[in-house]
């Protein structure tokens, strides 16, 4: 007997499967309005975090215009804002990315209908489509790709994200206003016991036979978020969890055990770090200020007033340490000692590293202030080991692990 079954995806009887239809549809579509919101704010928030106002050097994306209109000064309490929210971010990230795709599998036939376009506000909402599925697809997999270290898009990834997400939240801004009541309207009708409407070229016209329910499916899509969920978050908080996060970064090389004994983002091999330029005898830390500039051996430093703080490290990728204990100089008591008594200034921090990003940072006033924001020699009881920044770094509460900068050589205190 002849096969008469529609071969080409544009043909509504090419697509069979019983799963497809509104109901299914608008509950993914309803947790993906309320978690891509979520990413959204916690990233513009990472982005504040860097406090790309405040110098040049922390800015990643300099020409980002009125995009950077709700940017603010980023705070220093709780300490473990940074932590939280990043670690939000990441794992949130991760864990949407089976109800993404769900999604995208329940509506993959509308992209495909013809004609492409039956009025123009028809084709606008065709364009709108195409921005948000190709919006989530760059965002997520750019993201999952620097998250594990592996980035391998051109150009750098912070203003690929960062623009590609605007984009993408406007795209599905006007994909919600159009489509967050009709779902609403459809999950409410199933909770009632009626049928949703058949909608428009979601449900197949002659379905296969079902081999699972539409609540079945959805069980295995919240299973397999689980599953992420759980292999990815105990690397942003303390608890059992950390030791199941087999998919999240564990930051770079293995720190072994004791005191200097937790995660470190690059090494002091990786960074171009002499250790001639380290020792006792060789390392000078300069600081500038109002009065001029002084230098500091780490014995001098070792005699200057110290203070502990206990502090986490919370990197861009998502993982995070839990607190350590640091002690040090406070950088405020540094900034006195050039002439900035009373109300520190914003501080430039230079680092003996070769190469990569961040071998200048910059801190804003609030964050050089807090009496807990140290250049740190010690942690837990022990001089810092070269990876973790030998023979001084920077420690501030709430910073992106990447202005915690290691391996001091220059601290120059004034406006930026």
């Amino acid at each position: 007997m002849r096969d008469h079954s529609p071969r080409l995806p544009t043909s509504p009887g090419f697509w069979r499967s019983p799963l497809r239809g509104p109901w299914f549809t608008s509950v993914l579509g309803l947790v993906l309005l309320v978690g891509i919101t979520v990413l959204f704010v916690t990233g513009l928030l990472s982005y504040a975090a860097y406090n790309p106002g405040l110098s040049p050097l922390n800015d990643k994306t300099p020409d980002k215009g009125i995009l950077g209109f709700y940017l603010f000064a980023w705070p220093t309490g709780p300490h473990w804002l940074y932590r939280l929210t990043q670690g939000v971010h990441v794992t949130l990230g991760v864990t949407l990315i089976p109800v993404l795709l769900a999604k995208l599998w329940s509506v993959v036939p509308k992209l495909f209908a013809l004609p492409p376009a039956r009025s123009l506000a028809h084709a606008l909402e065709r364009i709108s489509l195409l921005l948000l599925v190709g919006g989530a697809l760059f965002e997520f997999v750019t993201g999952v790709l620097n998250v594990q270290l592996d980035y391998l898009f051109p150009g750098s990834f912070y203003p690929l994200h960062f623009y590609g997400a605007w984009v993408f939240f406007a795209a599905f801004v006007a994909h919600a206003v159009l489509k967050a009541p009709a779902a609403v309207r459809n999950v409410r009708r199933m909770r009632e016991g009626r049928e949703a409407p058949a909608g428009e070229g979601l449900a197949a016209p002659r379905p296969d036979a079902a081999t699972v329910s539409r609540r079945g499916a959805l069980w295995f899509v919240g299973g397999g978020s689980l599953l992420l969920f759980g292999t990815t978050a105990g690397r942003s908080f303390d608890g059992p969890l950390r030791h199941t996060a087999l998919l999240a970064p564990h930051g770079g090389a293995d720190p072994g055990s004791g005191p200097n004994g937790f995660q470190i983002n690059k090494t002091a091999a990786y960074a171009g770090i002499d250790r001639t330029e380290t020792r006792e005898d060789a390392w000078r830390l300069v600081v500038t200020g109002r009065t001029g500039t002084v230098r500091l051996s780490r014995g001098e430093l070792l005699e200057l007033p110290q203070h502990s703080a206990a502090l986490p490290i919370a990197c861009v990728e998502g993982w995070s340490t839990s607190d350590q204990w640091w002690r040090g100089v406070r950088l405020r008591d540094l900034a006195a000692l050039v002439g900035h008594d009373g109300d520190p200034p914003d501080v430039l921090v230079e680092s003996l590293q070769r190469h990569g990003a961040f071998r200048r940072a910059a801190l804003r006033a609030n964050q050089v202030a807090d009496p807990r924001s140290l250049l740190a020699l010690r942690v837990n009881g022990e001089d810092l080991s070269p990876d973790h920044g030998y023979p001084a770094r920077i420690i501030v509460p709430a910073a992106p692990g990447v202005l915690n900068t290691k391996w001091v050589a220059r601290l120059t205190f004034g406006d930026l």
